[in-house]
């Protein structure tokens, strides 16, 4: 629109300018009769007489010129002003609308719509830019759908292949103290030597389960720190399958459940719940090193952070280690974090991490404390 006021006044101003120019001719522009030449004193009245008619008569046909020129000049002004008015509205704002939405179009923003004017020759292409515009727009969403899809499938496969490998790391252990055992007691020497060998490739089948567990951590955390939300799709469960995971955890050493889960239906997902406690029976495992006790109860209906009141199965997870030193209790679920006493220790700093937000995101709870050993509580909210 500025454009337009510019060549507006520029208009206005050659306009102007050319009736100036005119009103000047025309003002030093007088109406002569010739010389007058001799003449008698009756001649010369006439003559006077007949030139004063004849000058009026000329002094009015200028005047009524002058307005004629005026009016005309007018008109042109006014059509001129609407004509660039016209040009504009319908052929240059257009192009310069339609120049504006490419250039947010390149810099990726989909949200600016491009008006549409049917009543210009436009019309048809700008609805169809537009159009196009939409499309892109949903291709672009279903990109990113697509890839935080697949980000959360490599997340999810990384992390689930880490329990296997686990559970071959401590088979290889077990394997490599019955084989030093059998080998320092056994008598005779071939067999010996076929037990050296088979000690042999369990060593072998160890440091390539090594190898799979840091390339499988790495490609976990990239991903995980990368999308911006794991899915999760909480359901109502029976909270006999909670127990159930307990039972296979035989990798982790001794885990005695003190008492059976109360039976009744909680609300959790089945995947990041058997994730939440292997995480945690694993951590116990691998910093303590001691046996883990288990325990189930049902705590007093309370307000969540809705304001709906709720009833929640907490288990309690506890071992007899050294527990967590103080100062790295409050960091324990932040991403990526990993104490002191984890420096030897192969990890990533994921496992309490994502617990911590799995328990959060089904509508219940973690919390964790040092009580002769290292406790950890998870709060499954009942149906």
């Amino acid at each position: 629109m500025k454009q337009v006021k510019r060549i507006c006044i520029l208009y206005i101003l050659i306009m102007l300018a050319a009736l100036g120019v005119f009103v000047l001719v025309w003002k030093y522009t007088e109406t002569g009769t010739g010389n007058v030449g001799y003449y008698t004193a009756e001649e010369l009245k006439i003559y006077k007489a007949v030139r004063t008619e004849l000058t009026a008569d000329m002094e009015n046909r200028r005047n009524a010129m002058l307005c004629q020129v005026v009016a005309f000049w007018s008109f042109l002004l006014i059509f001129g002003v609407v004509l660039i008015y016209l040009v504009h509205r319908m052929l240059i704002r257009p192009v310069e609308e339609m120049e504006g939405f490419a250039a947010e179009i390149a810099k990726g923003n989909l949200e600016v719509p491009l008006p549409i004017h049917r009543n210009n020759m436009f019309g048809n292409f700008t609805e169809s830019f537009d159009l196009m515009r939409e499309e892109i727009k949903r291709s672009k969403a279903r990109e990113m759908e697509a890839e935080k899809a697949k980000q959360e499938m490599v997340a999810e496969l990384s992390h689930d292949l880490k329990t296997p490998v686990a559970t071959i790391k401590a088979t290889c252990e077990v394997l490599d103290l019955q084989l030093h055992k059998e080998i320092e007691m056994e008598q005779d020497p071939q067999r010996a030597e076929r037990l050296s060998g088979y000690l042999e490739k369990v060593g072998y089948i160890s440091k390539k389960s090594e190898m799979i567990d840091e390339l499988v951590g790495s490609l976990f955390k990239a991903t995980v720190d990368d999308i911006q939300e794991i899915r999760i799709r909480p359901a109502e469960h029976e909270t006999g399958i909670i127990e159930q995971y307990f039972a296979g955890l035989r990798e982790y050493g001794n885990i005695t459940l003190e008492n059976h889960i109360p039976e009744c239906l909680a609300y959790f997902d089945k995947l990041r719940m058997e994730q939440v406690i292997d995480n945690v029976v694993g951590n116990s495992y691998k910093y303590a090193g001691t046996d883990i006790r288990v325990s189930f109860s049902v705590t007093e209906p309370a307000a969540d952070q809705t304001g709906d009141t709720n009833t929640y199965i907490k288990i309690t997870i506890r071992d007899f280690g050294p527990g967590v030193p103080e100062e790295d209790l409050p960091m324990l679920t932040k991403k990526f974090y990993r104490g002191e006493n984890a420096a030897d220790r192969q990890g990533y700093g994921l496992g309490m991490y994502l617990a911590d937000w799995y328990m959060r995101r089904q509508g219940g709870g973690m919390e964790y404390y040092n009580d002769h050993g290292f406790v950890v509580e998870l709060l499954v909210r009942k149906v």
